[in-house]
């Protein structure tokens, strides 16, 4: 038998720059999951019997701590593709109960272990085409094996091919790979929330809410969940429910900077700003090169008359993307209140 033992997810998260040593998380609007694996081989010899107790165990893991912060991958931003309404995007019901019971898999089985060590293979890649290239090759290799553990594996390789696929802004075959391991693995979490990603890059948002709130109605405290729902609401301008869902984000997962200045930005477009101004300047002292909320708080410091402490924080602004305020509109998704006080301060400063 072969015990296999799910450890937390690593959030890969939309928007540049690449991490810093030095703690400073770059904006992240979007948590996009990956499903990986780790193998570890047991000291028993390949097809040698074993007992439950001392079970090879198999790690097929989704990849270190959620909340590291310095575990946290950047990947590219997404570029919103225009709405293609030829997808099909059947809505998903994620039924917990229906997940394998990892435990019973054969230990024995040959064809088991080398699915096992390709996934480990496609972990280990180093560049994001290498790794989509290893997925499609597992998928390949295995998708017409008749065996127990097929669709646990091939449902996995789709979802981590739908991510790399996405970090390279492929996303109608990200969506296409999502909607497989979707249907293969509905038990699974992960790629209903990451075809939510994909569908908000294509401005699909009303399908986008329904994927996330399809997970969260699986797994109610899902912070990653709570933070991307608000998202495309904050979208479509409901940014009373963008706020909401984004300060659950943050309630559940303190050390969520993105999720807490994801809920900064909404409190602020809701005229709550002196609550924005204190969640701005706390995320500040504990990420002093957190650029996306330098900036907010330099021009919600200038709409309200602090000119010297605007102009100090505006100064520390490294990222040039924030004199930007197409990319700020149509990549970071800024609020309008921030967006028109861009424009008033540049205008005041060219003077």
């Amino acid at each position: 038998m072969m015990a296999l033992t799910e450890v937390p997810r690593l959030l890969l998260l939309r928007c540049p720059p690449p991490f810093q040593p030095s703690g400073n998380p770059a904006p992240g609007r979007l948590a996009l999951r990956s499903q990986t694996c780790s193998c570890h081989a047991s000291a028993t010899a390949a097809g040698a019997q074993t007992s439950t107790s001392k079970a090879q165990k198999m790690h097929l893991p989704r990849r270190t701590a959620l909340m590291s912060m310095a575990a946290f991958l950047l990947v590219p931003a997404l570029h919103s593709a225009p709405v293609s309404a030829a997808d099909d995007v059947p809505p998903a019901k994620i039924d917990l109960s229906r997940a394998p019971n990892q435990r019973a898999y054969d230990a024995s089985d040959p064809e088991l272990r080398a699915a096992a060590n390709a996934l480990q293979k496609a972990l280990n890649a180093r560049t994001v085409e290498e790794e989509e290239r290893l997925w499609t090759e597992l998928i390949n290799d295995y998708q017409d094996l008749k065996a127990d553990w097929v669709p646990d594996i091939v449902g996995r390789a789709l979802g981590n091919r739908g991510n790399s696929r996405t970090r390279q802004n492929k996303l109608e075959a990200a969506l296409k790979d999502f909607n497989a391991a979707i249907l293969l693995c509905p038990w699974a979490v992960d790629p209903v929330l990451n075809r939510g990603v994909v569908l908000e890059g294509m401005r699909r948002w009303e399908e986008a809410i329904a994927d996330y709130q399809a997970v969260l109605a699986a797994s109610p405290n899902d912070p990653s969940a709570w933070n991307n729902l608000g998202n495309p609401n904050a979208a479509l301008g409901r940014w009373d429910v963008a706020e909401k869902c984004f300060g659950k984000a943050a309630s559940l997962a303190p050390e969520f900077a993105f999720a807490a200045g994801n809920h900064a930005l909404a409190l602020f477009q809701l005229g709550k700003t002196d609550e924005a101004v204190r969640q701005m300047r706390s995320l500040l002292r504990r990420y002093p090169d957190f650029d996306d909320m330098r900036a907010a708080l330099a021009l919600a410091l200038w709409e309200i008359g602090k000119l010297g402490d605007a102009e100090t924080n505006w100064g520390r602004v490294d990222d040039v993307r924030y004199k930007d305020g197409k990319w700020l509109l149509n990549e970071r998704h800024w609020p309008p209140r921030l967006l028109k006080d861009l424009e008033a301060f540049k205008g005041i400063r060219a003077v």
